[in-house]
């Protein structure tokens, strides 16, 4: 992921506002590249990504049109640890790769820094290999009610969610920046864009062009 600006994490947990804080930082000017799009374009239809979740899951994981059926997926690997070990082996290199492309790319562009926006960033280590690393937090109660409201999901399984990832307070602990969400969007906006220039200030960068 070298390139010749510095790339700085962005990470968080379920309805933390990580999604929120990576569209202030696009606004900002600031490249973004998201793991979870990524994500998809590693397993479309066609792809050796879909071929193996496929080896490895079974047809019934896709939809009637070929295309990976993502609910089904997530709702069997929230429950069964084991089948999200097996998911992650498969999808986590190629995101990687092709994460690794994106963040090349953007380093071409008058983009100060660049965000790779990830919610596994700590949990797979790839923390380490950045120059730093933004966490957005919010409270456990906070995170079950966005998550309840914004996705409609019943609270038993954004509990489940929640429980499978690594604890917030894990990677507040090794974070640069944390941004706590648990106010109003507005103090959000101000905390992310705080971060930004204290970001600015240490890698002695300009400002990137404002959208």
């Amino acid at each position: 992921m070298a390139t010749k600006k510095p790339i700085v994490g962005l990470t968080g947990g379920i309805a933390s506002g990580k999604s929120v804080a990576a569209r202030v930082l696009a606004g900002l000017g600031v490249g973004i590249v998201d793991a979870d799009k990524v994500a998809r374009e590693v397993v479309e239809k066609g792809s050796d990504g879909l071929q193996a979740i496929v080896a490895a899951f079974g047809s019934d994981v896709l939809t009637a049109d070929g295309a990976l059926d993502r609910e089904k997926v997530a709702a069997r690997v929230f429950r069964d640890p084991e089948a999200r070990k097996t998911l992650q082996a498969i999808t986590h290199p190629r995101i990687a790769l092709r994460s690794a492309e994106h963040l090349a790319a953007l380093a071409a562009t008058d983009s100060p820094y660049v965000i790779y926006d990830a919610p596994l960033l700590v949990e797979v280590g790839a923390h380490r290999g950045l120059d730093a690393l933004i966490v957005i937090a919010a409270d456990r109660e906070t995170q079950i009610a966005r998550a309840v409201a914004r996705d409609g999901m019943a609270r038993d399984e954004a509990e489940r969610r929640i429980a499978a990832q690594l604890p917030l307070a894990d990677k507040v602990a090794v974070a640069d920046y944390v941004v706590n969400n648990d106010s109003s969007l507005e103090a959000l906006e101000n905390a992310v864009l705080a971060t930004h220039r204290s970001i600015l200030e240490r890698f002695g960068l300009p400002d990137g062009p404002r959208s």
